[in-house]
């Protein structure tokens, strides 16, 4: 499959308001991408889309206000990308939330909350917009999963089932859509510097103690610049790659795995376990 062209086609992005997702319409920009940018916060991303069309005056740039966690709102969402952006050439499915506990302390609705917007709203937009990336040989698509899609950590149930799941069907539509022409890249970032923590939610069993451990240690992992995954997804894209590690809290785990793919938790566990107070 040749390179992806960037110049002259139109890359769908969501959750395009900060983090990756920002720091990927940028760079789709510089490379002549015209834009279409999806989010739930208006206001940042009204700014970034006048940034980039500052910078870039001569790209179409066009925005949606969408909260991803609303499946009608989703559904209406898809069959308007279809029907106005039939040009559309790259499709990343970038928005995701996190929530923390126990799957006995969350509920239902919340769990459903995380699938919703992590998996939920990948299927509805792949499916709305492939028609668009069928009709232009030489299309790409990005879905992008977690590295809690290679493993599934206690207390993230939620999400670890909903990036698993991003995982599964993205290498189902990779060997589908090959004889289309279509390249499909499925992305497991390592510990990024997003908003996802801000966002993120808490289940309603967890403790104020768990909540404030919880968060100290997520926030530890945090480490990559949302620009330079945003250019190795990039990169990605261009090359064609299937799977995109990112970061060695990403390339790590995915070796343990592999390894120790029944007890792999006692090991991370045993390494993520505080050190005892010094007398």
């Amino acid at each position: 499959m040749r390179a992806y062209a960037f110049a002259g086609g139109a890359a769908v992005v969501t959750g395009a308001a900060s983090g990756i997702g920002e720091a990927l319409a940028r760079q789709l920009a510089e490379r002549g991408s015209n834009l279409v940018l999806v989010d739930r916060d208006a206001a940042r991303l009204a700014e970034v889309a006048d940034d980039i069309r500052s910078a870039r005056p001569g790209l179409a740039i066009d925005t949606y206000v969408v909260d991803l966690s609303d499946d009608d709102a989703t559904g209406r969402l898809a069959e308007t990308l279809a029907t106005e952006h039939p040009e559309t050439t790259l499709l990343i499915n970038n928005a995701g939330v996190a929530l923390g506990g126990r799957f006995d302390q969350v509920t239902l609705e919340e769990f459903d909350w995380v699938m919703a917007v992590n998996f939920r709203a990948v299927i509805r937009l792949t499916h709305a917009l492939l028609p668009a990336l069928k009709a232009h040989p030489g299309a790409h698509l990005v879905n992008v999963s977690s590295v809690f899609g290679i493993f599934a950590p206690a207390g993230q149930a939620a999400y670890a089932a909903s990036k698993f799941a991003v995982r599964g069907f993205s290498e189902a539509v990779r060997h589908e859509l090959a004889e289309n022409g279509i390249g499909v890249t499925v992305v497991h970032p390592g510990g990024i510097k997003t908003r996802i923590a801000e966002s993120a939610r808490t289940g309603s069993g967890v403790s104020v103690e768990e909540y404030e451990r919880g968060r100290k240690q997520f926030a530890k992992l945090l480490t990559i610049d949302p620009a330079t995954a945003a250019a190795q997804i990039v990169d990605a894209i261009e090359k064609r790659r299937p799977r995109l590690l990112i970061g060695w809290s990403a390339k790590l785990p995915d070796v343990l795995v592999r390894l120790l793919p029944g007890t792999y938790w006692k090991l991370i566990a045993r390494r993520a376990r505080p050190a005892p107070a010094k007398p």
